[in-house]
């Protein structure tokens, strides 16, 4: 209970994030080496699919869709936007002549990190810094005391409260990015 939040909740995170990047060396790598590169195009097409599809879960939330737990839906959105931006890690490759996709690339990067702040941090970074100020007030420490105490694990609370603000237009960017990389492949590959 005394460890910090960022300890508790960043480093799972982190995990997170870096087994991202790991999983798309590993697949490059593989692809690279059996001498099929060209599947990795094929996975742009198939992660755009599994990153939308992924969304069915916004619209479970705002109840066009009457089945199923929310809940599970969310899972899914999370594992299925985590696998679908793997894909298009991979799609991308390591090509700097192109800028666009490049964007698309750091804006999906960006939209990762801000959902996976959601999904691990901010949850039960709450329920957390809560659990302390209830401990602290049995204790018999005053009000000022316990936020005296608790005043960094405030600060991160109030920080990662704003993750959804973020998340929502970085998520529309990628998707605008995306859509123009997509219409800018058919324009110049005739």
């Amino acid at each position: 209970m005394n460890r910090p939040l960022y300890v508790r909740y960043a480093l799972p995170f982190l995990q997170w994030y870096v087994l991202m990047i790991l999983a798309t060396i590993l697949i490059d790598y593989i692809l690279h080496r059996i001498g099929m590169v060209y599947i990795g195009r094929y996975l742009g097409y198939v992660g755009t699919a599994t990153i939308l599809l992924s969304f069915i879960y916004s619209l479970r939330k705002r109840q066009y869709i009457k089945a199923g737990s929310p809940k599970d839906y969310l899972k899914w959105h999370e594992y299925m936007a985590w696998a679908g931006a793997v894909m298009i890690f991979v799609h991308a490759g390591v090509h700097f002549n192109a800028i666009l996709p490049w964007l698309a690339v750091i804006m999906l990067l960006i939209a990762v990190a801000s959902g996976l702040v959601g999904k691990f941090l901010l949850k039960k970074a709450n329920e957390t810094f809560k659990e302390k100020k209830i401990a602290l007030a049995k204790e018999g420490l005053t009000k000022e005391e316990i936020e005296k105490k608790l005043f960094i694990d405030t600060v991160t609370v109030d920080i990662m409260k704003k993750w959804r603000v973020v998340h929502l237009p970085i998520s529309l960017l990628v998707g605008l990015l995306s859509l123009l990389h997509i219409i800018s492949t058919f324009i110049y590959s005739k």
